[in-house]
């Protein structure tokens, strides 16, 4: 495996949670920021140091609300700067097609 075919996976609902929740930790369990903090942030850094992809696996949970997912990739892209974060980015959303236009949407800091 060369260099470019390394990849650095998350499977939201093995890893993280079935039922994602709000924005904020502030506001209830499972939270985007939590996401982003504990899970989405590391393993892009661990992406970007190793020079490989990020696969985001969104499929297996019970839905997403968009302040979750707004707060972990909008904000991830707001850390990190939306480029980098679209540089290396691969998602995966069988179940809910569209949400991977919201989430660029979201990183490219565009709102609904």
């Amino acid at each position: 495996m060369n260099v470019a075919e390394k990849t650095v996976s998350i499977n939201v609902a093995q890893e993280f949670s079935k039922t994602p929740g709000p924005r904020f930790r502030s506001e209830g369990n499972f939270s985007g920021e939590q996401f982003r903090e504990e899970i989405l942030e590391p393993k892009f850094l661990s992406a970007t140091a190793e020079n490989a992809r990020m696969f985001v696996d969104l499929d297996g949970g019970y839905g997403y609300a968009t302040s979750f997912l707004e707060e972990a990739f909008g904000g991830l892209a707001r850390i990190h700067g939306e480029d980098r974060l679209l540089r290396i980015l691969d998602l995966k959303s069988d179940e809910e097609p569209y949400l991977i236009d919201d989430i660029k949407r979201y990183i490219r800091g565009e709102r609904d």
